[in-house]
């Protein structure tokens, strides 16, 4: 006699509800007018994930726990990520060379 089939729980795909230029324009309103002043002092490097939506936000130094943390409490989170201290949250830069004799 076969085994009964096990039922997988169908997980929600999270699409974004904004454009990439409104998603961007309200995340970084809301770093700059409302969590900056909380966040900054201390925290340089570390992340800030916020939900663009709610304003709730979290931080961590890394980006994935950050966000983890956020998604705990708003799981349908809209996130922007912020480094703290920088304008960028990755930077991409040609590596040295390296003169090899």
């Amino acid at each position: 006699m076969a085994e009964p089939q096990k039922r997988r729980k169908a997980v929600p795909i999270r699409q974004p509800r904004y454009s990439k230029e409104e998603f961007a324009r309200c995340g970084d309103a809301m770093y700059e007018g409302t969590i900056r002043p909380l966040v900054e002092l201390g925290n340089e490097g570390k992340f800030v994930a916020i939900d663009i939506e709610t304003g709730a936000y979290e931080m961590d130094p890394d980006e994935l726990a950050a966000s983890d943390h956020l998604l705990a409490r708003v799981p349908d989170a809209q996130i922007w990520l912020k480094r703290i201290g920088s304008r960028y949250v990755r930077r991409f830069e040609p590596r040295p060379q390296t003169i090899t004799e």
